[in-house]
């Protein structure tokens, strides 16, 4: 925990209601010592100073206040690791300098100049080659500052000193750049909310290397994300905000934050929709403990709301102008009560090493994915789970109808093994999922963090020709 604070006071004010002894800030720093002493380009404002080493300069200047270069906002990051997500912000050269810092993640001050920067919702649409892949990574677990590795494996050189979120952040790097992702599904748990008490800090960490790459990203929460300084709402604001970033709050009517949908056009300027993604919120821990353990589930009016958007984009100009075959999957964080069936585990798709953290009450969201022709969904939660498990019809003619996948953990600041159940430890990972929609096929494999990470672990073809099918 934080044992010690500080304060800084920031007044902010439209041009409009200046008084005549009210500054303009046209620079801020943080030096032991005068900037002019360094800085013989400050013009004729002099610099003046505050606690925690700031230092200031403003002027008297109104029009100054229309300049692209002067302070129109501040915010404080923590973090040795922290980074700037926002277009037009600014992170300050060095931290805050306290007199007692203490061992709570350093103070770091950044700046917005001129007006806010505008940012456009992305627009998706299938390559050229008619395909679209899709990285869903899954509990990311991210601090406030570097964080602390749990059952990290390989554990590297430094034991105990292993810094989560860096460690996290470069195996997610590596595998954008390798895969090229055309989405990026954060399907829960980005933030670890009990190691994270500014949780924005640990949301610019991990939305910093989608933007950095123009790859567009959405996102969903898990039971974890808002245990630190923000709830659900304000987290999908902040999200919201950034470039790239595809994530909203959803309708208000439905219970939850984050029930929407993606839409992935055709090819080239296609106004028609190829493929369609759900995003639901699983929300977090069961509501009814007593008839009920451990977590809660989708409730009737995310279902209704998912059955009603199906049925009206699959009836809309957009879906029905699309003359090959469209494809639709959904994600979310919490498996449903489904993925215990052991029956429905495929062989050689991955790994089982935990039973399923599944909600105890079945509100049917399994049947509601079936009946609308969702052809697979993918979870993540039980970190060290991973395997795919295929949904059969009941009757006579069984047949394959729902794949029901986990992404397995990607984050060291979340558990990563059992010891004794996992042969050799559990390497972190993400999941692929490949779109050819020349084929309307379908193909997933994971990815590790260490050994073969070239490889395509597990890869299977869980649709061909727009159909279910068994690998």
């Amino acid at each position: 925990r934080w044992l010690n604070h500080a304060y800084i006071h920031i007044q902010r004010k439209k041009k409009s209601e200046l008084l005549d002894e009210d500054r303009v800030i046209l620079d801020i720093r943080i030096s032991r010592q005068d900037p002019s002493v360094s800085d013989k380009n400050h013009g004729t404002e002099r610099w003046e100073s505050r606690n925690g080493g700031i230092w200031l300069r403003r002027t008297a200047k109104r029009h100054a206040s229309d300049s692209a270069k002067a302070i129109t906002a501040v915010d404080v990051l923590f973090g040795s690791d922290a980074v700037e997500a926002r277009p037009g912000w600014e992170m300050l050269n060095r931290p805050v300098i306290l007199s007692n810092p203490g061992e709570a993640p350093e103070p770091r001050l950044t700046v917005r100049r001129g007006v806010p920067a505008a940012v456009e919702r992305p627009t998706l649409h299938v390559r050229k080659d008619g395909r679209f892949k899709i990285l869903q990574v899954a509990d990311l677990h991210l601090s406030t500052g570097v964080g602390h590795c749990r059952d990290a494996e390989p554990s590297r050189e430094g034991g105990e000193n292993c810094e989560a979120d860096t460690r996290t952040l470069e195996f997610v790097g590596a595998v954008l750049d390798r895969e090229k992702p055309d989405l990026v599904v954060l399907s829960g748990d980005q933030v670890n909310g009990e190691t994270a008490p500014d949780a924005q800090s640990a949301v610019f960490k991990f939305a910093e290397p989608f933007i950095k790459r123009e790859i567009p990203f959405a996102t969903i929460f898990g039971n974890h994300d808002d245990e630190g300084s923000l709830g659900r709402q304000d987290l999908m604001q902040l999200i919201q905000s950034l470039p790239f970033s595809l994530s909203l709050p959803g309708k208000a009517s439905v219970e939850g934050v984050g029930n929407y949908y993606v839409e992935v056009l055709a090819r080239g300027n296609s106004k028609h929709s190829a493929l369609t993604l759900y995003l639901l919120d699983t929300h977090g821990y069961s509501p009814d403990e007593q008839q009920f353990k451990g977590y809660d589930w989708l409730k009737k009016s995310q279902i209704d709301w998912f059955k009603a958007t199906s049925q009206r984009l699959k009836a809309s100009g957009s879906h029905v102008g699309y003359k090959h075959m469209h494809m639709d999957m959904a994600f979310i964080h919490i498996p449903l009560p489904e993925y215990r069936n052991k029956e429905d585990v495929i062989a050689g798709s991955g790994t089982s090493a935990e039973t399923p953290t599944a909600p105890g009450f079945n509100s049917g969201f399994k049947q509601a994915l079936v009946d609308e022709g969702i052809l697979a969904v993918s979870c993540g939660h039980d970190h060290v789970n991973d395997y795919c498990a295929l949904s059969r019809s009941e009757g006579k003619d069984t047949k394959p109808e729902l794949w029901m996948c986990y992404a397995g953990g990607a984050g060291f600041g979340g558990y990563g093994g059992y010891g004794h159940v996992i042969e050799g430890g559990y390497q972190r990972r993400v999941r692929v999922f490949e779109f050819d929609m020349n084929e309307a096929r379908i193909t997933t494999w994971k990815v590790l963090e260490h050994g073969d990470t070239k490889k395509r672990i597990d890869e299977t073809v869980i649709v061909e020709g727009g159909k279910v099918v068994a690998p």
